[in-house]
């Protein structure tokens, strides 16, 4: 699904990235996670083909970057980020602007078709959004725009979905709905997720693996329960850190001792 190898991005004289290897399989579903200034945004930009790496090789879905056309391979990738409010239309409704994702657009340019309707309708509903569908898109509150965003994302049925902290900005309650949402999409048998976040106490039920950054390297990957230790996150957020589980949960708490 994703193979990753000896990346570095390198900007002046400044290393951004240096060596990352990743590499992920079918039916993974994985985390990156890492403190601000990991590395990785800039990872997600090389895995996306928006950044090319100063080294290294990218492999995505079958697909060597540099041999293929990525304007094709991006149309199976489905992408959400806070970043994309600043290209949408705000008087678009909600069921407009997530049919709009059949295309790859951020606008319908012919009238909305029954079938097209029906489908944004469901991943709506799936992402508990039914009530917002005709509210127009600037209406809406972060969290409701954020799940608008990710059933946007779905209608292309995308062979892999990246989620580029979809809980900035939203309130306990709204992010609690958010990760439930999260959580049952890794259902979903034909997709693989990668989920970006700063906080690990946001890795739900249906993650498999997570991928830690420090410092513009990959500080450790692997199954969760192997690799969510209190000695992997102390190094990587320098701080002392305990690890306990709740409900399948990690709760992070910094150590007193």
């Amino acid at each position: 699904m994703l193979q990753l190898e000896n990346i570095s991005v390198r900007r002046l004289d400044q290393h951004i990235l240096r060596s990352v290897d990743w590499q992920t399989e079918e039916g993974q579903h994985w985390v990156l996670l890492g403190a601000n200034g990991a590395g990785k945004t800039t990872l997600l930009q090389v895995v996306l083909g928006y950044l090319w790496p100063t080294t290294g090789s990218v492999r995505v879905l079958g697909k060597t970057y540099g041999e293929c056309d990525l304007r094709e391979l991006r149309k199976r990738i489905g992408y959400v980020s806070v970043q994309m409010d600043m290209r949408l239309e705000g008087s678009v409704s909600a069921l407009e602007l997530v049919a709009s994702g059949k295309t790859a657009s951020f606008q319908l340019y012919e009238p909305l078709k029954d079938d097209d309707r029906e489908l944004a309708s469901h991943y709506l509903r799936e992402m508990d959004a039914e009530s917002v569908m005709e509210k127009p898109y600037h209406l809406l509150s972060q969290g409701e725009r954020q799940k608008v965003l990710i059933a946007r994302a779905l209608m292309a049925n995308p062979d892999l979905l990246v989620l580029d902290e979809p809980c900035n900005g939203l309130d306990f309650p709204s992010r609690e709905r958010m990760l439930s949402a999260v959580s049952g999409m890794t259902e979903a048998s034909h997709r693989q997720m990668i989920y970006v976040t700063h906080y690990p106490d946001e890795i739900v039920p249906g993650f498999t693996h997570v991928a830690i950054m420090k410092a513009g390297r990959m500080a450790a990957a692997g199954p969760i329960a192997d690799t969510l230790t209190d000695c992997v996150l102390s190094d990587a957020y320098d701080v002392p850190v305990r690890v306990h589980w709740f409900d399948e949960r990690p709760v992070v708490r910094v150590a007193r001792d």
